[in-house]
């Protein structure tokens, strides 16, 4: 040991004949572009980046409250939560308006995934019970409590005292509304009897509504009777809803003998049924197709000083269409414009239709024209039926200017289109057919079948048939599938001996255009015009069949 130290001592290396190496020179560094050091460093080394952007320049509860609610997803809103309660700088207390606000942003995720708002409804839950906050109302939970699947609703509500917030029967019936939405009808009616024992809470009317649609949702019309006549029991007086809830029971399940006589209960006990209820019960009797009921009912109602509605006026004249009553559905039809009510597009149609199937469309054209100005939107299938049933009952010239009337402030369908185009070839008016192809096919409308078949049946009626059989060949060509019912013109018009060789043309082109066009039913129409003819017709099918 000694001798490494002596090895190694300053007089050893004495010994070295090397010269010493010559002293270094020192350079100087400028640095007065250099920033002064501050007189201290800040307490923390680092900041977090706010999880969504823009953040608030200043962080209060109301600010963060509406960041919460506009976030583009829930994750956002529970990292911007986190992030301010704890990495923000400063960090910002705890409040009820942030977790409400949370608690809000979650519920309307709930909507679209039940799933996907439970799993970020634990990690806002164990904040808000850490924050430890004054009691509170249940008024934040009860969006979530409605949103959440049943489960995890009922979880909640037995959790809210572990939050400082006690159940009241706004949150009960929150989970009543999970419940019953889910058809979990058990579950719920064993809630709502063990409410008032086990929970310290009493069902109201809202309650009993509740849990009355979701009986009457699953045609449980025994116990939804049940439950009226308990409420009676509990203190609670059913109101209008009450009562339309379980007539739409009786009228659902057609028990329309059933439905009268709670209607006139309600009536002898002094209440006073609504427009709403009105509407139930001619729904119920319409459903039958017993109009003359529902016309009493309506007759009655207004006595009563209740105006019909939209929907009533809609209910009955719907079934006056559906029992082909056109004058019945006109008449309704023109006192529901006159009231102020504009019908939807399609109950129009129907009551177009009726009058036209009742060999009415002028009548019915009038009454397109009158919806129009009531604010009726134009429609094609509207336009389309009419234009159909004034030209097959002749009046072309009506149909060309409804046609117009519509080309000038709204784009004709290729419905409408063909329809008008039928209609002038079955009124044997070809020519005019003629122009509004070329004007269908300026606007980039291709022919479809019905389009040929309609010049097919067109000239085949005129007497035309080679044309017929000419639109025929282009029809296959196009790939556009003949109908049986074509198939039955072109036989019917080629049975002259003179166009046997333009109809076996006619088989042979649909047997080599590579497409299923001819099927059973379709060969044995050709087959009935082959048996008992010359011998020429058999050589052109065998031909046919041989491809």
């Amino acid at each position: 040991m000694l001798r490494g130290m002596r090895r190694w001592s300053p007089g050893a290396r004495a010994l070295s004949t090397a010269p010493a190496p010559a002293p270094a020179t020192r350079t100087t560094v400028p640095v007065a572009h250099l920033a002064p050091l501050p007189a201290s460093l800040p307490e923390s080394g680092y900041t977090v980046t706010p999880p969504v952007q823009p953040w608030p320049r200043r962080l209060t509860a109301r600010s963060l409250s509406r960041l919460l609610l506009r976030t583009p997803t829930p994750d956002d809103a529970v990292l911007a939560l986190r992030h301010a309660l704890f990495q923000a700088s400063p960090p910002l207390p705890p409040s009820l308006p942030v977790f409400a606000a949370a608690l809000a942003r979650l519920s309307r995720a709930a909507a679209s995934d039940a799933d996907a708002a439970a799993r970020l409804l634990g990690p806002v839950l164990s904040l808000l019970r850490a924050a430890r906050l004054p009691a509170f109302s249940d008024r934040p939970f009860l969006p979530l409590l409605r949103a959440l699947r049943p489960l995890p609703s009922l979880r909640l509500f037995l959790s809210l005292p572990s939050f400082n917030s006690h159940p009241s029967v706004r949150s009960f019936n929150a989970l009543l509304h999970s419940l019953v939405s889910a058809r979990r009808l058990r579950l719920a009616a064993a809630l709502f009897r063990a409410a008032p024992a086990k929970l310290y809470i009493t069902p109201n009317l809202v309650s009993c509504n509740i849990l009355l649609k979701g009986l009457v949702g699953i045609g449980d019309l025994d116990a939804a009777l049940e439950v009226l006549d308990e409420m009676t029991g509990w203190g609670i007086v059913p109101d209008v809803v009450t009562y339309t809830t379980v007539l739409t029971a009786y009228c659902s399940k057609g028990d329309l003998e059933g439905a009268q006589k709670l209607f006139d209960d309600i009536i002898a006990s002094g209440r006073r049924p609504d427009v709403t209820m009105y509407t139930v019960l001619i729904d119920g009797y319409c459903l039958r197709g017993k109009l003359q009921d529902a016309a009493r009912i309506m007759d009655e109602m207004e006595a009563a000083g209740v105006q019909p509605n939209d929907i009533t006026y809609s209910v009955v004249i719907e079934a006056c269409c559906k029992e082909g009553k056109s004058a019945e559905a006109r008449d309704l039809m023109r006192e529901m414009l006159g009231a102020g009510y504009v019908p939807d597009t399609p109950l129009c149609a129907k009551v177009v239709d009726v009058l036209c199937q009742d060999g009415k469309a002028l009548e019915a054209n009038e009454m397109w024209r009158w919806m129009a100005k009531k604010s009726v939107p134009p429609d094609n299938a509207v336009t389309s039926t009419l234009i159909y049933w004034l030209c097959k009952t002749g009046m072309v010239q009506e149909a060309r200017k409804l046609f117009d009337e519509l080309e000038r402030g709204f784009v004709p369908s290729m419905l409408t289109y063909n329809s008008l185009i039928l209609g002038l070839c079955e009124n044997e008016e070809l020519q005019e057919a003629g122009k509004v192809w070329d004007d269908m096919v300026e606007r980039r409308y291709e022919p479809n079948a019905m389009t040929y078949e309609a010049f097919i049946k067109g000239f085949c009626k005129m007497g035309k048939s080679n044309e017929g059989a000419a639109l025929f060949k282009e029809m296959v060509a196009k790939g556009c599938t003949p109908s049986k019912f074509i198939y039955q013109v072109l036989v019917d018009s080629l049975s002259e001996p003179s166009h046997d060789d333009t109809f076996c043309k006619i088989v042979e082109a649909a047997a080599l255009s590579g497409r299923d066009f001819l099927d059973g039913e379709s060969w044995e129409i050709f087959i009935r015009k082959v048996v008992d003819t010359n011998e020429t017709w058999k050589k052109h099918l065998d031909v046919a069949l041989s491809m």
